[in-house]
C-alpha cells in the first residue's frame, strides 16, 4: 500500500528525507556491530565513521523538522509521531556510539549499564528541571523588588508633593491671617475716627 505522504501536497520532500535517514540508521546499525569487534585503531576510525555518519542524520531530522510543518493538517498528527520516533532512534544511536568510544579509551573499566544511565539521565533532567523552577522563582523575585522600588518611588514623589502642598496652604493660611489682622485694624482706626466726628450743627 503507498504511502498517503507521496501522493500529499508539500509531502514528496519529507518522505525523501525520511528513506534517506532511514538509511542512514541501517548504515549505523551495521557499524554499531562491526564496532564492537574491532579495537585500537580501525575500532576508532569506524567509530568517527559513524559520528559523521550520526551528523548527517542530526541535520536530516533538522530539515524534516522544518518540512514536516508543510505536511497537510490531517496527516500531522502522525507524521509528528514517526518524527519523534526517529529522533529517539537517532538519539539512542549516538548514546550507543558515545558509549563504544568510552571503551575504546578506558577499556573494561568502563561499564555500558543503561539502567544506570537511564538513571543518570533522570537526575539530570530533575537537576535541570529544579534550576529552571529556582529560576523562575529568581525571576519573579527580580520582579516583585523591582514593582517595590517603583512603588517607594512612586509614594515618595506623592510624599513630596504632599509635602509641598501643604507649605503652600500653610503661606495662605499665614497671609490669610495677616490680611484679617489689617482689616481689624482698619476697621478699629475707622470706629476711633467715627467717635472722634462731631458734626458741624
Amino acid at each position: 500500500m503507498a504511502n498517503p505522504l507521496d501522493t500529499s501536497p508539500g509531502s514528496e520532500l519529507f518522505s525523501s528525507y525520511e528513506a534517506e535517514l532511514k538509511l542512514i540508521l541501517a548504515d549505523l546499525d551495521q557499524k554499531l556491530l562491526s564496532i564492537s569487534d574491532l579495537d585500537g585503531e580501525p575500532r576508532k576510525a569506524e567509530v568517527r565513521k559513524g559520528e559523521r555518519a550520526l551528523e548527517e542524520a542530526a541535520e536530516i531530522l533538522s530539515q524534516m523538522k522544518i518540512e514536516k510543518q508543510n505536511i497537510p493538517a490531517a496527516q500531522k498528527a502522525a507524521v509528528n509521531a514517526r518524527f519523534r520516533n526517529y529522533q529517539s532512534d537517532v538519539d539512542a544511536v549516538g548514546r550507543k556510539l558515545k558509549g563504544a568510544d568510552k571503551r575504546q579509551l578506558f577499556g573494561e573499566r568502563y561499564r555500558d549499564d543503561i539502567e544506570a544511565g537511564d538513571a543518570q539521565v533522570e537526575q539530570r533532567q530533575q537537576l535541570l528541571s529544579g534550576t529552571d523552577r529556582l529560576e523562575r522563582s529568581s525571576n519573579r523575585i527580580r520582579e516583585s523588588q523591582r514593582i517595590a522600588l517603583e512603588t517607594e518611588d512612586i509614594g515618595r514623589n506623592v510624599l513630596g508633593d504632599l509635602g509641598r502642598q501643604r507649605e503652600t496652604i500653610e503661606n495662605t493660611r499665614g497671609r490669610l491671617l495677616e490680611s484679617e489682622g489689617y482689616t481689624d485694624r482698619s476697621i478699629k482706626t475707622l470706629r476711633g475716627m467715627a467717635r472722634r466726628w462731631v458734626p458741624f450743627g
